[in-house]
């Protein structure tokens, strides 16, 4: 799996790639959430209001909002069929085609998740914690790019914002999943659930194609708050670079961590030794926000 970014060609855009609009149940209209992304320093934004019958299917775009430094990209969250706990699905289609159909007659979760990559979309299991998803419901999706393992709006809802703990299990037996950050902004409660969550992408352009196929390669990392900027990494060793933090930590499978505690932390270098297969790197800033990178698979070409 190639997926550290820093080496790629082109530069970092910063976008949230889950977003509700008057569309479905957000308050702000998809114009104004452009504005309000553009406005804090975002270069992209994916329009994902919930895909259902009672909103009219929507697939929500803001073509206005679109030039050289702002990229609405069309999604949706998909709902289809029942999870082992006997909720709704709720998966993260990014880059969904206009033309894109509504649920088809008896589709479950896994049927429409297949449907949404066929058609081109990154793909994302969203928020297991919240919704209590077992590991029987993820693997049941098939191969889908990546696990949402932090959800914004989770924080104030049902604190279970971290679902760190479904994609670690996962990995720990094999399966090859990418990480993401978002928002699921609705902008309730006087903006309080945005801005909390997004990814980094490396990419050579602003565009829809270059910025699915950056996602799709796993050429991003995300974040809460503090930056990465630039990991080496290899069965033997990992050295880490990034904006000041107060905690390092590199994790593998199991009980396997290394980590380096301090203030204003900018680099730090780990021994591996017998690591196992992969590892993920996380840091910390004071203010407790972390930032992580996708899983890096020692068998894969970048390592």
């Amino acid at each position: 799996m190639r997926n550290l970014p820093f080496d790629k060609p082109g530069r970092f855009w910063r976008g949230n790639l889950h977003t509700h609009t008057t569309r479905s149940d957000g308050t702000l209209s998809p114009e104004e959430v452009c504005a309000y992304y553009r406005a804090n320093g975002y270069h992209f934004v994916a329009l994902t209001d919930h895909f259902m019958e009672r909103f009219g299917y929507p697939l929500t775009d803001a073509p206005s909002c679109r030039d050289d430094t702002f990229l609405p990209i069309v999604g949706a969250e998909l709902h289809a069929g029942n999870t082992t706990a006997s909720g709704l699905w709720h998966i993260l289609a990014v880059g969904l085609p206009p033309d894109f159909p509504g649920n088809l007659p008896d589709e479950d979760g896994p049927a429409i998740a297949a449907r949404a990559m066929e058609a081109g979309a990154f793909v994302a299991v969203a928020h297991p914690a919240w919704y209590n998803l077992c590991e029987a419901d993820v693997i049941s999706l098939g191969p889908v790019h990546a696990i949402e393992i932090f959800n914004g709006i989770s924080i104030d809802h049902n604190d279970r914002a971290d679902s760190w703990y479904m994609l670690d299990t996962l990995l720990a037996q094999g399966y090859r999943y990418l990480a993401c950050a978002t928002d699921d902004a609705h902008f309730h409660t006087r903006h309080a659930d945005v801005m909390r969550g997004w990814v980094w992408v490396k990419a050579e352009e602003l565009t829809q194609e270059a910025i699915l196929a950056a996602l799709k390669a796993g050429h991003f990392y995300s974040s809460t708050g503090p930056q990465i900027l630039n990991i080496e990494a290899s069965r033997e060793r990992v050295v880490v670079e990034c904006s000041p933090v107060s905690s390092i930590f590199v994790t593998g499978k199991g009980w396997l961590a290394r980590q380096v505690h301090g203030n204003g932390l900018r680099r730090a270098e780990f021994e591996l030794g017998d690591f196992g297969d992969y590892c993920r790197v996380t840091v910390r800033d004071s203010a407790g926000g972390r930032a992580w990178t996708n899983p890096i698979w020692f068998d894969s070409p970048d390592a």
